[in-house]
Order: structure tokens, then sequence, then C-alpha cells
């Protein structure tokens, strides 16, 4: 299954790599990763409907992820599972208004953003076998 993460900070970009690693739980695919560092990227990659689940940086800059997760459930069609890095847990409200399946805080914890990960692949291979 593809994995985007989205931040404009290479080193917010390698945290979430190597949390997922090349399988976040037992029970799901092998993951191949692909890095965006701009909002034009990811819509690009979002719309091609090659992309399994998105993990987006809530404090990437200029465009936040927050703002990214919106305008994609907004605008692709069949949107993957959004996961939203969130930079401190009171940022909640923010990612339910960005509508994203799941929210993370930082600083990462590799195990809860690998299990959160592993649950957003199981939602799409559901959705995927439904159809």
């Amino acid at each position: 299954m593809r994995v985007l993460v989205y931040s404009d900070d290479a080193s917010t970009r390698e945290k979430v790599r190597l949390a997922i690693g090349r399988r976040p739980a037992a029970d799901v695919p092998l993951v191949e990763i692909v890095e965006c560092a701009t909002q034009p990227a990811v819509i690009k990659h979002l719309d091609s409907g090659e992309i399994d689940v998105a993990v987006l940086d809530g404090e990437a800059q200029p465009a936040g992820g927050m703002g990214v997760s919106r305008q994609a459930k907004d605008e692709v069609h069949n949107c993957p599972p959004i996961l939203l890095l969130i930079a401190r847990r009171d940022d909640r409200w923010l990612a339910n208004w960005s509508r994203a399946d799941a929210v993370v805080a930082q600083p990462i914890d590799p195990v809860v953003l690998a299990e959160a990960v592993a649950d957003l692949m199981r939602r799409r291979l559901s959705l995927t076998r439904a159809h």
C-alpha cells in the first residue's frame, strides 16, 4: 500500500517514515512511502488515486496539513484516510474541522503512529474490498 507523508520538514518526514517502517503491523501489507514537501504535490498524488493513506504535518509551511486535509476531503474523489500530526493536544478541534480520520500528537511516538497508520490501512482495505 502507498502511504503519502507530507511535511516541509525533512526530519519530520524521516521520523514518520521510520515509525511506519516497511509494515506497521503484521496483518497489513508492505508499505511504499511517497514523500511530499509541498501542498500541490500532495493534491497531485491524492488525485492520482494511487495513495492508500496520507500522513499530513499540521505544522507544515506555508500550507499546513489541516488545511490540506480539509481541501483533500472536499475536492479529491474517494479521498484516502488521512492522519494528521498535531503539535498540541489542544489542536484536536482543528483536526476535527480538517475532517482528518486520525490524529497523532507530536513529538511522534513511533508505536502510536504505526498503530494509527495500520488502522487506517485496514480501513482502506475494507473499503476497497467493499467496492
